[in-house]
Parts: structure tokens; sequence; C-alpha cells
């Protein structure tokens, strides 16, 4: 193990519980007095404030994330780069082929989502801002963010992706081809984009990078019980490392799995992987 869990709840509760919560931040909190309390201003800030705390210990603080809605979050790291994350939805029918194959291929590769149909997409924006910059991070750029977004749900809501979407014409219609639009989208606008991550469904998602990289993921879960127990030492060390979660009777937890997979585009056939090798992989 490499920090218990409750240690980090105690040093990084005490700076959170006296510092933000249900605190009016422009006024509370002498940081941002000066400093535009943004997601990404706040997050780099608490990363500011607990970053200390982990002095002399072996574990060292190395990212804050931070939620302030469902459609906003940041991350500060320890090397300083910030991210900010935008999600938004939209509605779309398709099928899932290429231009570049046959009717065969097409069928072996993607199956059944050859024929039409739709899902409710939900897509995440990344983009970068360095420190140097933080004030104006989420605020100098949230106006053109804003525009992209409303331009991309025009662009793609409640439309067939294969019929309706010029853009995209003579390209393969697949869920990668489609994190590859959205961030081609963002980065003809000068937008610091960095990553797209695009959800057809909760447990499956392509994500694109600037730098060319591609990526899949599937999530599964499983539910299993356990007991944090270190056979060589007492039951009083086990208990001051473990709490309640060393008790007897175990306890149970719901897990998810998130498996990625990275590799090179395929221009022909628009896929990284085939899909259901992905799936009978994680099961």
């Amino acid at each position: 193990m490499l920090i218990n869990i409750s240690e980090i709840k105690q040093r990084a509760g005490e700076i959170i519980n006296d510092g933000y919560d249900h605190h009016f931040l422009n006024n509370d909190n002498a940081v941002f007095r000066e400093k535009v309390p943004t997601a990404e201003n706040v997050c780099r800030q608490l990363f500011d404030d607990v970053a200390p705390l982990f002095t002399g210990n072996r574990a060292k603080l190395v990212a804050v994330h931070l939620r302030e809605t469902p459609d906003r979050s940041a991350t500060a790291y320890a090397n300083r780069r910030l991210e900010a994350n935008y999600w938004f939805d939209f509605s779309a029918a398709r099928q899932t082929i290429s231009p570049h194959l046959d009717a065969a291929e097409n069928e072996e590769l993607f199956g059944v989502c050859t024929a039409e149909h739709g899902h409710n997409y939900r897509t995440r924006l990344t983009f970068g801002a360095e420190s140097a910059t933080a004030e104006e991070a989420g605020v100098s750029t949230h106006t053109e963010i804003s525009a992209l977004i409303r331009s991309l749900r025009d662009e793609l809501d409640h439309k067939n992706l294969n019929r309706d979407l010029d853009a995209m014409s003579g390209e393969p219609i697949t869920t990668e081809s489609l994190s590859r639009f959205i961030l081609r989208s963002g980065s003809d606008k000068k937008l610091p984009l960095l990553r797209v991550r695009l959800h057809e469904r909760n447990d499956f998602f392509a994500e694109a990078w600037s730098d060319g990289g591609m990526f899949l993921g599937m999530r599964q879960s499983f539910g299993a019980a356990h007991r944090l127990h270190v056979r060589s030492f007492s039951d009083i060390q086990n208990t001051e490392l473990f709490g309640k979660c060393n008790n007897p009777g175990g306890h149970g937890h719901r897990y998810v799995v998130e498996a990625t997979i990275g590799g090179e585009y395929d221009e022909r056939s628009g896929a990284l992987a085939n899909f259901e090798d992905l799936h009978d992989a994680l099961e």
C-alpha cells in the first residue's frame, strides 16, 4: 500500500473544509479576492494548498481533479499543467461502415452495426492551459469554446451522420473517426484542444489526441467481497492501518473496470480495433 486512504482524507479534508466548503470563495478565501475562481484556478489552488501536506511522505500529490458541474471539470498536475474539460451531448443516427471497404468487409468488421441505428453520444473536450495564464484559463477562451460546442451540436445533433455530415463525406463513419472529426473542428479554430473522448455508450468510448494518438475504452463491472488484512501484522496493526475495512466479516464493492487500448488509426476502415474482440477480451 502506498498510503492509507484515511490519511489522504484527513490531510486534504482539513484544507477543503476550512478554506473551500460552504464558503463564498471571492470573499472568504484570500486567494480569490484577486484571482478569478474559475474551475481551473480553484483546482490549481487546491493542488498548491494540499501538496505541501505530503512533504516527506513517499506518496506525493501528482494531480487534483475538480468537478464543478456534470459538464465542467478541471485537472491540475504537479508539473503545473492545467486542463479544462467541457462535456456536451448529441443524438444521431448512423451506419458503421467505411466507403473504402466492400460490403463483405464491412459486415465482417462491424457486424450488425452496419445497419442504421442511433446513439445518444456524450463528448468530453479537454483543453490545455499553462499555469502562467491561469487567470485566463476558462475565461478568455470560454466564449470561443461555447461557440465551438454550439457549432458541433448544430452540425451533429439529430442528424444522420452518413448522409447529413458533409465534412465527413467519403470518410468512414465510426466512433473513432467521429472523435477525430470533433478534434479537427477544435484545432481549426486555433483552440488548445488536447483530447476528445466520445462515448457512444456509457461503457464504450473512443478518444482522439492532438498528437495523433487514438484509444478505445470499454467498461465492465463486477461485484466482490474482501477484507483488508496483512497476515504478518498484529490485529492492532491491521486495525490502525485499515480501520473498519479490517472487519473479519469482510465487506463488498461494485467494482468498475475501464480497459483502454491504444494503437494506430486505420484510415481505410476508420477503426482501431474490432468492438467484439475488445468486448470478449474484457469478459
